[in-house]
């Protein structure tokens, strides 16, 4: 599910404490002018003036003859546009094994993520080749970048990490400086 260039937009004005304040102050209190925002927040009038443009443009907040009001109606539209009809479904490949599929379907949500990660044996086997398949063959990654990709799948990255290790999917240097998968 490819994210809508709204989306984008939506979520890079969401990505402010400041902004997020405002449109706080906008939902609480009602409609207001961008130097009742920036007395009420204490935010320099022109730094609230940028973060209005930028809610504005993104479908958030609406502008009236000065005045500003959250746009409840449009954020709705927005989700609706992006979510209505479309539910992640993870499907194991065709050309996998019967039990391979079965170890699949019962460890990953439908968006592809991991439940729950087995303790150990084939079925630990199984979701870490699902998960190796992020890793390219001739990169070297950080443990950050390592951690990165492992966080898309699971929330437990030093488990998977570790696992990874112990069971020769991945190399490291003795330090753990540098991460890369073992072919």
């Amino acid at each position: 599910m490819e994210p809508q260039p709204e989306v984008l937009s939506f979520v890079k004005a969401m990505a402010s404490a400041d902004r997020l304040r405002i449109i706080g102050l906008l939902s609480l209190r009602g409609s207001k002018r961008a130097v009742e925002i920036a007395e009420a927040l204490g935010i320099h009038p022109s730094e609230v003036n940028r973060h209005l443009e930028q809610l504005t443009a993104s479908g958030v907040v609406r502008e009236a003859e000065g005045v500003y009001d959250v746009d409840e109606k449009a954020i709705e539209s927005l989700a609706r546009s992006q979510f209505e009809g479309k539910r992640p479904v993870y499907e194991a490949k065709e050309e996998e094994q019967p039990d391979v599929r079965k170890v699949l379907k019962t460890y990953l949500n439908a968006d592809g993520t991991i439940k729950q990660i087995p303790q150990e044996g084939k079925k630990l086997i199984v979701i870490l080749n699902y998960v190796l398949e992020a890793f390219a063959f001739d990169v070297t990654y950080t443990e950050k970048e390592v951690n990165t990709i492992i966080r898309r799948f699971h929330v437990d990255t030093a488990s998977l990490r570790r696992a990874f290790i112990d069971q020769g999917f991945l190399a490291r240097e003795s330090d753990g400086s540098k991460y890369w998968r073992v072919k």
